[in-house]
């Protein structure tokens, strides 16, 4: 090996190997630091990318979860209106098969008629009050079946459909008007008041049919977020452990590396020997 005071060789090769050290001890930290193996596209532009679309994902299922979400409060109003108007439709048909005894004095049968119109006034405020979000699938207050969120492009919907429940309806074909005060009306209300006992069930069964399928849905939407975001960790993820015990090698390296640049750095000293007692 030529001894050279202008051009060190070995100190070029040690500072060499040192910087490289000294890059992956900076690229072993951004992982520790981050948690991620790729965090930005240079580390790898198709990972990253792939990541990056998945991410996306889950952002918007994160807006369908949501909507989901709102259905179901929405539904859950609803189921419990629905269910207190059959509740009230109970009561009233107890009012009517009463009023239909002919025996009623004329006292008794008002007494039964205030009751039942009691109950009718109790059930439109039940229906009215069952709001949330401004929405009501009970008092017809809705253009059309609403619809919600089913997946991460928005392609796909969830539906409730409404239920009319106010009266006069097709559903409720009982009258605001409607009165008890002689036989032949409590027979004549009881008749609709079955039909509309049946239709009332019917309406609130479909609506916790469909509560049912968004409570399902909404749960598929959770695991498949679960599921990308596991998949996404599967592809970026740092193993922090070994990363730990890449660091701990690199530090020794380091350090051995600034040690080897030192020597060859103190080389050319010995040049110096060769001229003493010239």
């Amino acid at each position: 090996m030529t001894l050279s005071v202008n051009t060190n060789q070995p100190a070029l090769i040690a500072l060499q190997n040192l910087n490289r050290t000294n890059d992956d001890m900076q690229s072993v930290q951004t992982k520790i630091n981050t948690g991620l193996s790729i965090s930005t596209a240079k580390d790898n532009a198709a990972i990253w990318s792939i990541a990056q679309e998945q991410r996306a994902d889950m952002s918007a299922l994160g807006a369908v979860k949501m909507s989901l979400d709102r259905a179901t409060s929405i539904a859950d109003v609803a189921l419990a209106a629905g269910e207190s108007v059959s509740d009230l439709l109970k009561l009233m048909r107890e009012k009517v098969v009463a009023a239909k005894d002919t025996s009623l004095t004329t006292t008794s049968r008002q007494s039964l008629n205030a009751d039942f119109q009691g109950i009718l006034k109790n059930l439109t405020q039940v229906i009215s009050s069952a709001v949330f979000d401004g929405a009501n699938l009970l008092d017809g207050s809705q253009a059309a079946d609403m619809t919600f969120l089913a997946d991460a492009d928005a392609v796909q919907a969830i539906t409730l459909s409404l239920q009319n429940l106010t009266l006069g309806g097709t559903i409720n074909t009982l009258l605001p008007t409607d009165d008890i005060l002689t036989p032949a009306n409590a027979t004549a209300v009881l008749t609709r008041l079955d039909a509309t006992m049946s239709a009332v069930n019917q309406a609130v069964g479909n609506i916790g049919t469909q509560a049912k399928q968004i409570d399902a849905h909404s749960t598929f939407v959770g695991r498949l977020n679960d599921v990308l975001e596991t998949g996404v960790g599967n592809l970026v993820d740092a193993d922090l452990a070994k990363e730990s015990a890449r660091l701990q090698a690199l530090q020794v390296k380091q350090q051995l590396g600034a040690q080897a640049l030192s020597i060859a750095n103190g080389a050319p000293q010995i040049i110096l020997s060769l001229f003493k007692g010239q």
